[in-house]
């Protein structure tokens, strides 16, 4: 590969790790990088259940790909810039749900509150895997946690 096409491609991978750039925010990149989930959620809520299980799965082994490569070129596997695996935690929550700003809102605290404290097993996905598969599994099952808090929320309220 020539130097001009190995540029791009690590620009389109620092592109799409940082969610178009939500990773470099100063503070909380985390956290800015779940913001992504939202419009995301928004547009795939209008797909039917097959077509957002295949977009989901997609974007999973997409995160695996580029948390991966961008872990290579930052030289730290979870580097804070690297938050497209925040989008497919927030989307895992959310997965098959009809959107409402209400839901939204409350899949994003619930998926932080998860993604922050880190129970097992994402702990252990964070701490012994450090491999983009490592890094997108622990916001994973952060997402799954998640999912099950905000459907018990929807449920009850």
């Amino acid at each position: 590969m020539n130097d001009i096409a190995q540029g791009a491609q690590r620009k389109l991978i620092l592109f799409l790790a940082s969610n178009a750039g939500l990773g470099y925010a100063p503070v909380a990149s985390g956290t800015f990088g779940s913001l992504m989930g939202i419009p995301f959620f928004y547009y795939i809520s209008g797909f039917n259940w097959f077509l957002q299980l295949l977009t989901f799965i997609a974007l999973l082994f997409l995160s695996f790909w580029s948390c991966n490569e961008a872990g290579k070129i930052y030289g730290e596997a979870d580097d804070g810039r690297i938050v497209i695996d925040e989008l497919i935690g927030y989307l895992a929550a959310v997965l098959f749900l009809p959107f409402s700003w209400g839901t939204a809102i409350i899949a994003f605290f619930w998926f932080r509150l998860f993604d922050i404290t880190k129970p097992q097993p994402a702990k252990w996905f964070d701490k012994e895997m450090k491999n983009g598969v490592g890094v997108t599994l622990d916001d994973l099952v952060a997402g799954i946690y998640a999912a099950i808090a905000l459907r018990l929320c929807l449920w009850i309220f």
